[in-house]
């Protein structure tokens, strides 16, 4: 016999989730998000110094101009060197004689160097970006609807789909809670974590179909048969769950400055596509379904 009612406890599981994704609603209309150059505009520095240089000795003079939040790339190291002559600098849109007091400033705190590269990033594509994306977003909604419904039926294809809102939404409120900056990358790991959650969800989908089978030649109650489902594929999906947030984990504390908003969008996103494709996707079919069944057991008025 099951120990925990999974599907039976499922108001909790949507008022859990509702107790985050409000907050994060006016979150995101009151202080918005964090964008970065790649959508807001900016200017790209790229210079060849001397003599090797650390991160934290280009972050620390910059910060004396409010620039500490800068992203700062070692462009000629391998990932596992500490130091480069090769730097990219990408920063929020400087005026020209900002420009010159910082690279006079980085040249006095850090070394001599040559300027390969100066140039500004406009917000265009920061606008063709976020268009796409949403553009993608939705057609593969749209997709995964017309294939789940295909492949079991349409109230399952709505509740995956809805429990994908579900994740992207719960990203975007972190994002907006805790300022990080937003860039390209995170549109690539929101779409990495549509693919992951889907992946999870359709698992446990497949397992309530098959058990749906036996479930109408011994009767029982519909509750009783997603837990069966949701644990009979507990493991796999928590196995799955571990080993991408251990990888994600070591990219996230020990990656550099540049992939740490990547991969903290994705152990977010991980984590919340496993908590939806158990808690929230399946529950929200047996909402679908049952409000189907009432429907269908309502008597049809009679003619006049």
């Amino acid at each position: 016999m099951l120990k925990f009612d999974i599907a039976g406890h499922r108001k909790i599981w949507f008022l859990i989730s509702a107790l985050i994704i409000i907050p994060g609603l006016i979150c995101m209309a009151v202080r918005g998000f964090n964008f970065g150059i790649d959508f807001t505009g900016g200017t790209i520095i790229d210079l060849k110094f001397s003599q090797p240089v650390s991160i934290a000795e280009v972050r620390t003079s910059l910060a004396k101009y409010d620039l500490d939040d800068a992203t700062i790339q070692l462009s000629g190291a391998q990932s596992d060197v500490k130091e480069s002559e090769d730097v990219m600098i990408r920063t929020r849109d400087l005026e020209e004689d900002q420009r010159k007091e910082v690279m006079a400033t980085l040249k006095t705190d850090v070394g001599d160097y040559q300027v390969l590269r100066e140039e500004k990033v406009g917000a265009t594509i920061g606008g063709e970006l976020i268009t796409n994306a949403v553009l993608a977003l939705v057609v593969s909604w749209a997709l995964i609807i017309l294939y789940v419904a295909y492949r079991f039926e349409l109230r399952f294809g709505i509740a995956a789909v809805l429990a994908l809102i579900h994740d992207i939404l719960i990203v975007l409120a972190v994002f907006s809670l805790t300022q990080r900056q937003i860039d390209s990358s995170f549109i690539a790991a929101l779409l990495t974590i549509v693919g992951y959650s889907i992946n999870d969800t359709i698992v446990i989908f497949d397992r309530i179909r098959e058990n749906l089978k036996l479930h109408f030649r011994r009767g029982g109650n519909i509750d009783e048969l997603v837990n069966r489902s949701i644990y009979q594929t507990l493991t796999r999906s928590l196995y799955t769950v571990f080993t991408v947030l251990f990888t994600t984990a070591a990219l996230y504390f020990f990656g550099g400055d540049t992939t740490k908003d990547f991969a903290f969008a994705l152990l977010v996103g991980f984590t919340v596509g496993c908590y939806s494709s158990i808690f929230i996707a399946s529950p929200l079919w047996i909402v679908f379904r049952n409000w189907g069944e009432k429907k269908k057991h309502q008597p049809k008025p009679e003619a006049a």
